[in-house]
Formats: structure tokens, sequence, C-alpha cells
């Protein structure tokens, strides 16, 4: 089964592993927009030809991979497939803590590289998912918190009974077509400034 053909970034300081990638890569059915020969080109070129996923080597002059991984993730979300020599614990520790998709051991073959494709951008979809769940939690749970709190004030300065503390910041809410939270956040501070 052939993948979707992705843009890829590769950053490799070894010119034959790089071509041979790029050979496997290309028959797969994937375009390389760019080549990186260490890790500080590789955080260049990852921002201006804005790949879909990138393979990072570990062991690169001037900034290593987990180091360029990092820097790269911190100021943009995409999957990065690892390709190194080395399959120490604590290299994988490293790559997994900074948000790597998928740690591949060479010499890597075109047999290898396609699966691992496949479930970096599978398990980078997931994580995308989850983070969004997460977000939407935290939003939820910081709007109720607001709406308690504004519950509380109208219940204090109106001596209303909860219920119609909320009913009020509802009808407020439907009425000026504005969420409940932000209406909940006003009430907060004009009591604050009044007070």
């Amino acid at each position: 089964m052939k993948v979707k053909g992705f843009k890829i970034l590769i950053a490799e300081d070894e010119a034959v592993i790089s071509m041979s990638l790029v050979a496997m890569l290309n028959r797969l059915g994937h375009q390389v927009v760019g080549k990186a020969k260490d890790g500080k080109e590789a955080v260049r070129k990852a921002k201006e030809l804005n790949p879909d996923i990138i393979l990072m080597d570990i062991k690169m002059p001037d900034m290593d991979g987990l180091d360029a991984a990092k820097e790269i993730l911190s100021v943009k979300s995409l999957p990065i497939i690892i390709l190194t020599a080395f399959s120490q614990p604590e290299l994988i520790e490293k790559a997994d803590s900074i948000g790597i998709s998928f740690y591949l051991v060479k010499p890597i073959t075109e047999k290898d590289l396609m699966p691992a494709i496949r479930l970096a951008v599978s398990r980078f979809k997931e994580l995308q998912v989850l983070q969004r769940e997460v977000g939407d939690l935290k939003e939820a749970l910081r709007a109720r918190k607001l709406i308690e709190q504004a519950k509380g004030i109208i219940m204090e300065k109106e001596g209303l009974t909860e219920a119609k503390a909320f009913r009020r910041i509802q009808k407020q809410s439907r009425n000026n077509n504005i969420a409940m939270a932000k209406i909940a956040e006003s009430i907060i501070i004009a009591s604050r400034i009044l007070n």
C-alpha cells in the first residue's frame, strides 16, 4: 500500500546516506524539498521550506539532531523521524521527551522507511488530537470556574439562588451572542472595579 506523498526535509551530514534516502523517498512517492548537512541548517530549512516531515540524523556538526529537533518543534509542530547508528536508551528517552515521532537505526532500508513514515505521521496526528482535546478540556474547566465565580457574585449582590444567577448569565450570553465564560469574566472584572 502506497502512502500519500509528503514533502520531506533530510538532515544528514553523510552525503552517501543522504543520496540514498532521497532515492528511497522518491521511489516511495515522496518529495524531498531540501537537504541539510548540520543541525543549524536543518532548523533554518525547516522554517524556509515548510516540510511535512523531517528525517534527522542525531550526530551532526554544529548542532546535533536532537537539539535541532527541539528547536524546530518549539516553533512548528510536525513529525520528525530520528536516524541514528546508536540505539542507546538515554538517546531514545531524550528523543521521546522532545516529541520525536519515530526512531530508525541505521542502516535504513526502503522496507524500514515506509512504515516509519506511516507510523510517524499516525503518531503525530494522534498527538495533535490529544493536545486539542486537552486544550478544550482546559478551556472548559476555565469557563466553568469563571461561571461559578460570577454566579457567586450575582448571588451575593442580588440575593438570587444559584439557578437564577446561572440563568441570568445564560440569558446575557444568549442576548448578546457572547460566550458565557466571557460574560462571567466581565461580571468578575466589574465586581473588582466596583469594590
